[in-house]
């Protein structure tokens, strides 16, 4: 389904630090109202024992609860208005869980750039943020295969008046280009010759939105999903049409998932299970659709692949 797809160079961050809605500071501060329930979420679990591929599975079961890492993100994974946890991973998170024989699943709030720390030390049992796959990160955790896959999009003003498509776009017109912190289109608009030093880093696809409507940028680079989602009530700005970004000369497709321990091979193991028949069923599509997900954003790429092996 995916077209042929590279490795990006990751001596630059990779995305998945992004928000289609309210910022993740604003987001996160909105959880402070759960009180009890993130003070008892950021407590450490026990660590692995030495069991071949871990014994955490039987542990989660045994707890009748699986804390998630979230970085309270909309669509990936975050807290809504109600103060209940919801998103695409949280919500797949609830389905395959419950098929593993763990009732429940609850919120650890974290920055994005803390769910890997997080999880290697203990603060929660799975990272379920959507979080891209890459080499960098398959070197830090292991990963399920990817619930969804995702192209690029631009922000840019009504009409698009540069005529801007992808990256050879922004590079030859000389674009006034802006993406967020620690998004893979940094790299991206740098493999196609933008010089690093001249893009502006924003938090996340709000702020970008509004450099454009204000012409501090001619143009924001992130997910087609999320910039499609920002855009929706903008008068100034229109998304453009998702396109994958040139790596190595191939286009690259991206795919986010669930990340585990290194060492508890036999939950992430018996979730890539309960994924795979959620894929063939059309079940995934549908629990991911109202996060704004569509057929486009179904993979089978694999972790193995993502991971560039």
């Amino acid at each position: 389904m995916a077209p042929p797809h590279r490795t990006p160079p990751w001596g630059i961050s990779d995305q998945r630090s992004r928000t289609a809605g309210p910022t993740r500071r604003s987001l996160l501060a909105g959880v402070a109202a759960l009180g009890a329930l993130g003070a008892a979420g950021c407590s450490r679990v026990a660590t692995a024992s030495g069991e071949e591929g871990g014994d955490l599975l039987d542990r989660l079961r045994a707890q009748g609860v699986a804390r998630l890492g979230i970085a309270g993100e909309i669509p990936f994974g975050y807290i809504d208005k109600n103060g209940e946890l919801t998103g695409e991973a949280p919500e797949l998170a609830k389905v395959i869980f419950k098929r593993l024989g763990v009732d429940r699943v609850q919120p650890v709030p974290t920055e994005f750039g803390s769910l890997i720390p997080g999880l290697a030390s203990q603060q929660f049992d799975v990272v379920a943020a959507g979080m891209y796959i890459n080499p960098d990160r398959c070197q830090q955790v292991i990963f399920s295969d990817p619930d969804y896959q995702m192209l690029d999009a631009y922000i840019v003003r009504k009409g698009n008046p540069l005529g801007l498509r992808d990256y050879k776009d922004v590079v030859e017109k000389k674009a006034k280009f802006a993406t967020g912190t620690g998004y893979a289109e940094i790299a991206y608009a740098v493999e196609h010759g933008y010089k690093e030093d001249d893009i502006l880093i924003v938090p996340d696809q709000v702020a970008g939105l509004n450099a454009v409507e204000s012409g501090r940028v001619d143009v924001f680079a992130g997910t087609a999903l999320t910039v499609r989602e920002v855009v929706k009530k903008s008068s100034k700005a229109e998304a453009t049409e998702a396109f994958a970004p040139l790596v190595d000369g191939k286009p690259h497709v991206d795919g986010g998932g669930f990340a585990f321990r290194p060492d508890e091979t036999n939950l992430r193991d018996a979730f890539n299970v309960e994924l795979q028949k959620l894929k063939k069923s059309g079940e995934l599509l549908r629990i991911l659709k109202p996060f704004g997900f569509t057929e486009n954003e179904m993979t089978d790429l694999t972790a193995k692949e993502l991971c560039g092996g």
